[in-house]
């Protein structure tokens, strides 16, 4: 039965606000890493052009919201479960940060979510379709499709201005570079502050104040503001991770890694995918690493991070399990 107090959707709400918090923070590596480690922008500027896009982005639609919301479990979660998802997801994320390991904050989010379904619902609660065509074949595919685009963006790039040398190429992408840094940051709002949003509005219908699963206007501002806040923190960790440990880059490498991963991310937004932006953009870099040569990517840190990425859902999902077992039976 979802609860009839305003008291514990409150303390969700808290809870869902530190998450876009800390997924910005997390995540602002996804949007500045390579301008950084290019030497394109200074640290603190890039974050602060980041903050600013990822509120904007935000603000541009609620398709990735209503997947999240009401594609994965029903709306009659209680809002104990979906605390403990918020819980679990929160210390995955920290864990990670911690280490500098680029993890998705959204495998973390989606399983969390998936566990305290099944723990508070049962299976039967959980939409195995939509989470297969909506959110598993996306966040699997979308890395591949990231990889490869890079890759051909990259060898374009290096047809059409080989003939140029280094002293004249390097200007022309340093400019660009900028606006491709600039679109990655509004497409990475676009697409994972939504999942606050998706998370707030399905404890609102959860506990009865809405009726239908739409999103509120304030719940969009609210999610906006807290992924850029996060943003402004930093991560300075990870994308030391990104922009220096995966492959070597110049100007031209960040353009394309940047725009070839930000395309991506904004189809799929469009079709409300809740893609994982941290894997589009390293693999993005890892295309562009090995479009010079294969052995220019740094492969031992590229499996380290797979190897995190997965584990994710299945350790999120034990975590979102557990943490929503021992509500419940606290809860009763």
């Amino acid at each position: 039965m979802p609860s009839t107090g305003m008291a514990p959707l409150v303390v969700l709400i808290v809870f869902a606000v530190a998450f876009d918090f800390i997924n910005g923070f997390h995540d602002t590596a996804n949007a500045v890493a390579t301008v950084v480690s290019t030497r394109v922008m200074r640290p603190g500027v890039a974050i602060g052009m980041a903050a600013v896009l990822n509120f904007a982005g935000a603000m541009t639609g609620t398709e990735v919201a209503k997947t999240i919301g009401s594609g994965i479990v029903g709306s009659a979660l209680p809002l104990h479960a979906i605390t403990s998802a918020l819980v679990a997801a929160i210390a995955w994320n920290l864990l990670t940060w911690y280490r500098g390991v680029p993890s998705s904050s959204s495998h973390a989010l989606i399983g969390s979510l998936l566990g305290a379904g099944i723990a508070s619902l049962g299976p039967h609660a959980v939409h195995w379709a939509v989470l297969r065509d909506k959110v598993a074949l996306p966040l699997l595919l979308s890395p591949i499709v990231g990889f490869l685009t890079a890759l051909w963006l990259m060898r374009l790039l290096v047809h059409y201005f080989q003939s140029l040398p280094p002293s004249r190429v390097g200007p022309i992408f340093r400019h660009t570079q900028l606006i491709s840094a600039g679109f990655m940051a509004f497409s990475h709002g676009g697409n994972d502050a939504q999942k606050t949003m998706g998370i707030i509005t399905l404890a609102l219908v959860s506990s009865g104040v809405l009726t239908t699963f739409q999103v509120p206007t304030w719940v969009v501002a609210l999610s906006a503001a807290a992924m850029a806040a996060g943003t402004l923190a930093g991560g300075r960790r990870i994308i030391h991770t990104m922009g220096t440990r995966l492959a070597h880059l110049d100007p031209i490498h960040g353009f394309a890694a940047e725009t070839s991963a930000a395309t991506v991310i904004q189809v799929a937004s469009r079709f409300g995918f809740p893609l994982s932006t941290t894997h589009v953009i390293s693999s993005g870099i890892l295309g562009v690493g090995a479009a010079r040569r294969m052995n220019a990517v740094r492969w031992g840190v590229a499996r380290t991070m797979v190897g995190a990425w997965l584990l994710t859902i299945p350790v999120t999902a034990l975590l979102g399990y557990g943490a929503a077992w021992a509500a419940r039976a606290l809860w009763h």
